[in-house]
């Protein structure tokens, strides 16, 4: 696959840019951290060449300077906020990205549990983590927010909450999404630094928008389209633009804080020399790590592409908005994108129309396209895995890599003990089966050898797949789409 982002120029020139703004702050930086620490396929998708888990691994380069505050807002506890990429609460998320942390030699100090109001889940939240030995804060709304700048920077304000104990010279702080307190949390920590006698600092790390990229660039629009349900937009900085004639890019929500933030700032720094932009807050350098646009650009097109199928089968399940669903379709007419620029698209509703039942289609690393159907015993995906694997192993289609032997007992657990309703096989059954097989079968090993050419290749499906088959495809990191229609007439469906 095309390469169009040059991922360790970009970890060199961000590392040396973060530690370039603790410099200036008399070594002591509050970094507000967005976006995902792992698993940023958004990233990778749209900037070809971006490492997943780059965020993570840069962290990793700074690990004896930085250590890492999580913050999680307690209404989110309380109603089971979920992950939608990870199907998994914000909760849990929390623990899964301190152990992974963990795993990778970084300090994790803190949680700060923020917005809380007595809520009872969130409390026992809060004595999980502390039974375990992690230190846990709570931060309640602040007083005054967002107007009252005086009772803001007050004892009455930000001083109300209890000070969290760091050690390092760069503390990220991070969350498991949007809305969790991050900003809050930093200023009411300069506020109490300053209280202290610490010349401390702020500065704010968003991978995007990117913000010397051109405003209709299409891994802007890609952005976009990755949030319309927070109805995220982007927009020339107009601070920017005033301070220094040049335009940069930013987004809605950053821009309309700016006013307030930089009148904290002020106050609580004492110095109206502070920051003139929401652009000059940012350390983003994964600009200038682009090695070749063009590609970047025909990435960022298909990621629109898929942003807006998802978008179609989030609304179909009532999970996301008609504006959301209108904002998808409008950034694919701004870019002139049709859903049959996908090529699999067209693929899998051929191949529907032909056998009359549902289908799917993958595209392998050469272009050759894949097809699979639905057949009495498995699903459209799970064949059409199973001809990709033959086709990257030069097997026979007449020659079975699954053994009936390996698939039988599956079909009678389904059907005669798990009483499930309808036992047709799905992907991770047939993996499964694929694998016992290949202890017996070396063709069958063969296959099971190609799984990994897998990852980065695009899959569209003819209807919607449960959630067990969409979290298979995930690991196998396999970009899917789906037609928003669902299999059967059955209302229950997961």
């Amino acid at each position: 696959m095309k390469i169009g982002f040059d991922n360790d120029l970009y970890i060199k020139k961000q590392t040396e840019k973060i530690l370039e703004r603790i410099d200036k702050f008399d070594g002591k930086l509050y970094l507000e951290f967005g976006g995902k620490l792992f698993d940023d396929y958004h990233a990778s998708r749209v900037l070809p060449g971006f490492d997943v888990n780059g965020k993570a691994k840069l962290l990793q380069r700074l690990k004896d300077q930085a250590e890492i505050v999580f913050c999680i807002n307690a209404g989110d506890i309380e109603k089971n906020k979920v992950r939608a990429d990870l199907g998994i609460t914000y909760d849990l998320d929390v623990l899964r990205l301190i152990d992974n942390l963990r795993g990778m030699g970084l300090y994790v100090g803190s949680v700060v549990i923020t917005q809380y109001t007595e809520q009872y889940a969130a409390d026992i939240f809060r004595q999980r983590l502390e039974r375990r030995g992690i230190k846990t804060y709570v931060h309640r709304h602040t007083k005054g927010y967002p107007s009252e700048i005086e009772l803001i920077v007050s004892d009455e304000g930000y001083g109300m909450n209890p000070y969290i104990e760091t050690q390092r010279p760069l503390v990220v702080v991070t969350a498991p999404g949007p809305g969790s307190g991050k900003l809050a949390t930093c200023l009411s920590q300069l506020y109490h630094e300053y209280r202290r006698g610490n010349m401390a600092g702020y500065a704010k790390f968003e991978t995007f928008p990117i913000w010397n990229l051109p405003l209709k660039h299409p891994v802007n629009m890609a952005y976009e389209a990755a949030t319309s349900d927070l109805n995220d937009i982007n927009m020339i900085d107009p601070f920017h633009l005033e301070a220094y004639e040049k335009t940069a890019v930013n987004y809605n929500r950053d821009i309309d804080a700016f006013p307030i933030v930089k009148t904290i700032l002020a106050k609580i720094t004492g110095s109206k020399e502070s920051y003139k932009s929401p652009t000059d807050m940012g350390v983003n350098m994964a600009g200038y790590a682009i090695t070749d646009d063009e590609v970047c650009k025909q990435a960022a097109c298909q990621e629109v592409i898929r942003r807006y199928y998802n978008a179609q089968c989030d609304y179909k399940k009532g999970s996301t908005t008609a504006e959301a669903l209108q904002k998808n379709l409008m950034l694919m007419k701004q870019l002139e994108l049709e859903p049959s620029d996908r090529k699999v698209v067209a693929a899998a509703l051929e191949k529907e129309q032909k056998t009359g039942v549902p289908a799917a289609a993958l595209e392998l690393p050469d272009g050759t396209i894949i097809t699979g159907k639905t057949t009495e015993l498995m699903n459209n995906v799970s064949s059409m895995i199973l001809n990709a694997v033959k086709q990257l192993g030069n097997i026979s289609d007449e020659i079975r890599l699954i053994s009936p032997i390996a698939l039988e007992p599956i079909l009678k657990l389904k059907s005669s003990i798990l009483k499930e309703l309808d036992p047709i096989l799905n992907i991770e059954d047939v993996l499964a089966a694929l694998s016992i097989s290949a202890a017996m079968n070396p063709t069958a090993e063969v296959g099971m050898t190609k799984l990994r050419m897998l990852a980065g290749c695009e899959v569209h499906s003819t209807c919607m797949l449960t959630q067990a088959d969409e979290s298979v495809l995930k690991k196998l990191n396999i970009n899917l789409t789906c037609e928003p229609v669902y299999p059967s007439k059955d209302l229950y469906y997961v």
